[in-house]
């Protein structure tokens, strides 16, 4: 005799109940002993590829010539004189003096140290500190921060403020957690208020906080053991934690809601327990492994961040399951009768209805009258929804990203007002094999320059390139193919004993946008007298395009064709994959639509602030915040699709099938993406763009998903497509294992398809 699915799993569960609660709690407990100092150990970058030249560049650049772009800039500013009195200077130098000590610190340039007049604004009353920092990622972080803390303020006379990557970074972290602790202040109330409606009782609503805190748990401890290994971001935690709670709400919701159903129907708590365990546990699994195989596919691109994502995803995505295939089962039948115990809404709750009255029976019956009507409203409310898709500029976030009123904010402005963009902006071309050794005085420099005549003309072609306001070299200063002035003392800080290298001023204040990446291209493009590495901003952002661009017809075929390839096994259908996934790229393109228009182009500026950060969209963040409503959505649609082949398989027609399964999952998933959207609108309230985003950008996917998709085009798509729903190969075809009903939905008259 054929043993049924999860039967003898179950029935271990059943017996060993308390055991299993026992160790989940103390697996959770050195789990999370385990991940203590998480976020202090992960990266906050990995933004982008290892490899690229742009990070080659700055390598080289920081260990050869003691140059590249600062990490961290301090603003001096002398408020009632100049910063070349005597006592600011004399301020300056001791500032500079302590910050050369600090041996977290590479190097330092100051203007009391090299009186450049790059250094110094126009009207002298405040100069620059340029610094850079040593180690990696996180070593820069922790040292950033503490610099920052011990010397801007009050400094003598003068008054120093932060900027730089590493400020601005140390301010994103700040208000993030800021942001996050001000988050869950507002969305854990409202969802156990949702928690307790839909589930009923007190007891209900913790269950699926139990398995989240599991699968978090689980995960942390894995990042923690990952990050022994390979980089692993900081951004990536926040992402799978919230993912995890997502889906233990909506594993939870289905095992429950389908145990309280067998109950209903008269099976006892053992009965009940193993039939949901054999129907629900099947749509749990194949859930898990299509959302976690989805996640996998963003192991194709060589982004630190994208890859540490995929690896906490996927590994959150199957505690989750596995929480509840096993802790979920084990507490329900440790709670037994207690489970509907205090439902603090018992007032306000309306008698049950039979399934073929009730609300989504309804909508899904109404919906299928005039399926070609609903679906074409539907249709062209999403392509309007995904219009400002076609005008999406894609580029990096910096400073602006943080709120007018944050301190290094103001400090960035007052470096673009009035130093200009170029120690900020500035490209740099590294030509490491080219002699570039200088010595004696600026004669001996002018003849240097004339002996280079490679190197000389190489600087006049860069800076004939559109877009180049500058170009310094130890050959001089260029400006439009020609060079406008002689080398000087601050030309021998291009030259080293690995080579030299060239700084190259764009014409706009912007390069971390499309044209930033358009010039580092144009750069690349110049010949030069050997191998070349060109870094900045701009080429960071190139580098970071360039291999999304091209891993991501391989990350999308990878993903649709295993989604495909699952779906057909769940489902045994051929169209019903396929409509699954025309349908979530049409939820997704209409959400990019929404994001863009928001956050790009300013719309619904008097309800969230300026949040257009430059006017560009991030070119990283949509991969991340995407592929998490991918997840959610194919979550949602398989617990739809499964609920509906089951009755099909029991008998009825299609039109019932969709009505039936619509009534009994349209609650579930709706109210699962409710509490991810209460979660995700929370941050909204946060002064950081970047939090703004991600959270109404998955608020919008989940809410847009569950109405617009599910309970709109899905009824209205199989209506039309009548029995071709159920159509597959004879070759594929199995036989039928369906769960005989306990509770027969008579079908309601309808019109043939």
């Amino acid at each position: 005799m054929r043993q049924e699915p999860f039967s003898g799993f179950e029935s271990r569960t059943v017996r060993r109940a308390r055991l299993v609660v026992g160790l989940t709690f103390v697996f959770s407990l050195l789990a999370c002993w385990y991940a203590v100092g998480l976020t202090q150990r992960l990266s906050p970058g990995g933004w982008a590829p290892p490899s690229a030249d742009s990070v080659r560049a700055e390598a080289v650049l920081a260990s050869e010539f003691r140059a590249g772009p600062p990490q961290l800039i301090l603003l001096a500013t002398a408020p009632d004189g100049s910063v070349d009195a005597p006592r600011s200077t004399a301020a300056g130098r001791d500032l500079t003096r302590r910050l050369a000590a600090d041996h977290r610190i590479a190097w330092v340039n100051s203007y009391w140290q090299h009186p450049l007049p790059s250094l110094r604004a126009k009207n002298a009353d405040s100069a620059l500190v340029l610094i850079r920092l040593r180690g990696d990622e996180q070593a820069v972080r922790e040292a950033a921060g503490d610099i920052i803390d011990r010397f801007t303020g009050a400094h003598g006379p003068l008054r120093v403020s932060a900027s730089g990557a590493a400020a601005v970074l140390d301010e994103t972290e700040r208000l993030s957690d800021e942001g996050m602790r001000y988050a869950e202040f507002v969305a854990v109330p409202l969802v156990l208020l949702i928690l307790l409606w839909v589930l009923g009782s007190v007891t209900a609503a913790l269950l699926p906080v139990v398995v989240g805190v599991v699968a978090v748990a689980a995960t942390t401890a894995f990042l923690r053991l990952l990050d022994t290994t390979t980089e692993v971001s900081l951004f990536a935690l926040n992402i799978t934690t919230a993912l995890g709670f997502g889906l233990a709400v909506d594993f939870s919701l289905l095992l429950v809601g389908r145990y309280r159903e067998e109950l209903a129907a008269g099976s006892g708590p053992e009965r009940a327990l193993r039939r949901t365990l054999r129907g629900g546990g099947r749509t749990v699994v194949f859930s898990a492994v299509i959302i976690a195989a989805s996640l996998c596919a963003l192991l194709l691109f060589p982004l630190p961040l994208l890859r540490s994502l995929a690896y906490g995803g996927a590994t959150v995505v199957c505690a989750s399951a596995v929480g509840a295939l096993t802790v979920l089962p084990a507490l329900l039948v440790l709670l037994g009768k207690h489970l509907d115990r205090w439902d603090v809404f018992a007032r306000l709750r309306r008698p049950e209805r039979a399934v073929s009255s009730g609300a989504w029976f309804r909508l899904a019956r109404a919906v299928m009258r005039r399926p070609a009507l609903v679906s074409v409203g539907a249709l062209a409310l999403l392509v309007v929804l995904a219009a400002p898709v076609t005008q999406v500029r894609f580029g990096m976030y910096d400073d602006r990203i943080l709120p007018a009123s944050s301190p290094v904010a103001e400090t960035s402005q007052r470096l673009r007002a009035e130093f200009g963009s170029q120690w900020v902006d500035a490209a740099s071309v590294v030509l490491p094999g080219r002699p570039g050794a200088m010595s004696g005085s600026d004669s001996v420099a002018e003849a240097v320059a004339v002996a280079d005549p490679v190197l000389d003309a190489y600087a006049r072609r860069l800076a004939q390139v559109s877009g180049v306001r500058r170009v310094d070299a130890r050959t001089g200063t260029y400006r439009d193919g020609r060079r406008t002035a002689p080398p000087d003392a601050s030309s021998r800080r291009f030259a080293g004993a690995g080579g030299t290298w060239l700084s190259v001023i764009p014409d706009g204040d912007d390069p971390l946008s499309p044209q930033g990446s358009r010039l580092a291209a144009a750069l690349r493009a110049v010949p030069a007298p050997g191998p070349a590495l060109v870094g900045g901003p701009g080429a960071r952002l190139a580098d970071t395009e360039h291999v999304l661009a091209g891993r991501l017809p391989a990350v999308v075929g990878v993903t649709v064709l295993v989604t495909f390839v699952l779906l057909l096994a769940f489902t045994r259908s051929v169209l019903i994959p396929v409509k699954a996934l025309v349908l979530n790229a049409l939820g997704l393109a209409a959400t990019s639509g929404i994001v863009v228009a928001v956050f790009q182009q300013g719309h619904l500026a008097p309800l969230l602030g300026d949040v257009t950060a430059g006017g560009i969209t991030d070119v990283v963040v949509p991969s991340l915040m995407f592929c998490v409503a991918f997840g959610l959505s194919m979550d949602y649609e398989v617990f739809l699709l499964s609920r509906i082949v089951d009755e099909h398989r029991r008998g009825s027609d299609t039109q019932t099938a969709v009505a039936v399964g619509l009534q009994r999952t349209g609650g579930l998933f709706t109210s699962a993406a409710l509490v991810f959207a209460t979660v995700m609108a929370a941050l909204a309230l946060s002064s950081l763009v970047l939090l703004k985003l991600i959270g109404v950008g998955l608020a919008l996917a989940v809410l847009l998903d569950c109405t617009v998709i599910r309970a709109l085009l899905v009824p209205a798509v199989m209506r039309l497509a009548g029995r071709a729903n159920w159509w597959m190969p004879r070759l594929g075809r199995r036989k039928d294992r369906s769960v005989p009903s306990s509770t027969p939905v008579p079908a309601a008259p309808m019109e043939a398809p």
